[in-house]
């Protein structure tokens, strides 16, 4: 958290007392949710907000949201109802989490606001229509959506939203200096090779399948790179057979909590999304100076600028071409670290978001009040 001076608005102290707010997040809730909600809890908290979190007991063992300075509640529905008859504002994290808010605050009068972080494109047939459905349930019930992206902020409308605004999400910038690089890529055992790295949960929509395709092309390459994938999901058993049985230069490490060590370390970052709003992958890569290769998808040119080099998603020959002249121009890497360095000086830090976080309250508790 930015160690800039923090102050108490008129939202923190509405009624004489601290304002009351619970922030909701979902079973299914990302790192880029948990961390936006334990950045904001350190933040609201600071400027005497009483902030309790609902989320599942896995999320407090590996956010430490306590810790932070929130009280934790675990999000069985009995306790989240009981959370929120006290509040003066909900916050959901996402939109599974926002209808279960919604529920929550079924015949109540307390402002409900959302936060749409990672909701893409739907898919067709009856999930899709279930999808839109869900949506529009939760855009119609918030009294505010916030986008992380500006086309999450256009869905948002489309799906009946009374109030859409964009909210870019700031995420903590790693800690500077506390590891070896050349530490780090002799224990994966790449000192004489390039080392390429991709983060995130093993599920489809981030891409691995067309990144292992991608993989095939560049393992030709004298000395071949070797990716290394930090995360885990339900996708791993079939990407483990594919490296094995294609001989990929490919390596999965499982979740790590060190992947902004190992991002330091890289010669490159990949990230083949088939949706991405503002990755958290991408933002720690331009922050440190790694380059990075990513789909031009959801709110990822928004968020990388001119930072970046960006391919079409689900196309492995664009991707394995761009990786593959990267690693051949080293002036041209270069050019991308300064690039990316510039671009996320310009991102809001996470007093900005708290801020405007605190901001959209203090609007809540203003039109309560003239109610």
């Amino acid at each position: 958290m930015s160690s800039s001076p923090v102050s108490t608005s008129a939202a923190a102290q509405p009624y004489g007392r601290p304002l009351r707010t619970v922030h909701v997040l979902g079973d299914g809730a990302g790192a880029g949710s948990c961390t936006h909600v334990r950045s904001l809890a350190t933040g609201l908290a600071a400027r005497g907000v009483r902030v309790t979190v609902c989320a599942p007991v896995r999320a407090e063992g590996e956010y430490d949201f306590t810790g932070a300075g929130a009280e934790f509640a675990p999000d069985a529905v009995s306790v989240l109802r009981a959370a929120c008859a006290g509040a003066d504002v909900v916050h959901a994290h996402g939109v599974k989490a926002g209808l279960r808010a919604a529920l929550a605050l079924r015949g109540r009068r307390v402002p409900l606001v959302v936060t749409w972080h990672g909701e893409g494109p739907t898919v067709p047939g009856a999930l899709g229509r279930l999808s839109r459905m869900l949506e529009r349930r939760v855009a119609r019930a918030a009294a505010v959506v916030l986008g992380a992206s500006s086309d999450l902020v256009d869905l948002a409308r489309q799906r009946g939203a009374r109030d859409a605004r964009l909210a870019p999400v700031a995420f903590p910038a790693a800690p500077e200096g506390v590891s070896d690089p050349g530490k780090v890529r002799a224990e994966l055992g790449v000192v004489e090779r390039p080392l390429l790295i991709a983060v995130g949960s093993l599920v489809a929509h981030r891409g691995y399948s067309v990144l292992l395709d991608a993989a095939r092309e560049w393992r030709a390459l004298e000395p071949a790179p070797l990716l290394v994938i930090a995360g885990e999901g339900p996708l791993r058993a079939e990407l483990a057979r594919r490296i094995e049985a294609e001989g990929l230069p490919v390596r999965l490490l499982g979740g790590r909590r060190d992947a902004a060590q190992l991002l330091a370390a890289a010669d490159l970052a990949v990230l083949p999304s088939r949706w991405e709003a503002r990755a958290l992958l991408a933002q720690e890569a331009l922050r440190v100076g790694v380059p990075l290769v990513a789909t031009a998808v959801g709110g990822v040119p928004e968020l990388v600028g001119r930072g970046a080099v960006l391919v079409p998603p689900g196309e492995a020959g664009a991707l394995a071409a761009a990786v593959i002249g990267l690693l051949a121009d080293p002036a041209r890497r270069a050019d991308l670290a300064a690039a990316g360095r510039i671009q996320a000086a310009t991102w809001p830090s996470e007093d900005d978001t708290v801020a405007q976080v605190l901001s959209v309250y203090d609007e809540l508790m203003e039109r309560r009040r003239r109610r």
